[in-house]
């Protein structure tokens, strides 16, 4: 297949009729001077309306310690979902919803990507799984995202239905 040079041996190119295929990727940079000038604007209602439950709790511990750090917790959970949302097709429309979407962190810290409720469903229907990266340097928050299907016959164009 067409890959790019010392992208990958032919050791590792995988011909199995369970191949991993790309179904998307996604890319966000958040300048976090516009997060900080939202937050200043709408207070808590803006974490709220961006964050799950779970990492709403998340970032009110580190804003109580550092808002500075809460402000950047914010930005890149701000930036992953963009980057999600971009990965899988839909934008920020239909089944992807903020809260629906939960960046968590593994135990060893890597972020992961949880879903919730019907984005949750629309996403198994499809046997799609993501991995998400992000970082965070003075005023920017940066995420990429790339989401994969294990089986071609469940690649569809995003946004439909299975």
């Amino acid at each position: 297949g067409g890959h790019a040079a010392g992208s990958c041996t032919a050791q590792q190119t995988l011909t199995s009729p369970t191949e991993t295929m790309i179904y998307g990727i996604g890319t966000d940079i958040c300048d976090i001077r516009r997060i900080r000038a939202s937050f200043g604007r709408h207070g808590e209602r803006f974490a709220e309306k961006i964050l799950s439950g779970g990492e709403l709790a998340v970032w009110r511990r580190r804003s109580a310690r550092w808002p500075e750090r809460g402000l950047r917790y914010l930005a890149t959970r701000f930036s992953a979902k963009e980057a999600f949302s971009k990965a899988i097709g839909t934008g920020m429309s239909g089944p992807m919803q903020w809260q629906l979407c939960e960046i968590a962190n593994r135990p060893g810290g890597a972020p992961q990507v949880v879903l919730h409720g019907a984005l949750q469903n629309w996403f198994a229907e499809r046997g799609l799984r993501a991995h998400i990266s992000l970082t965070d340097e003075s005023e920017y928050a940066a995420s990429f995202c790339v989401v994969e299907c294990a089986d071609e016959t469940r690649i569809q164009a995003p946004g439909s239905q299975p």
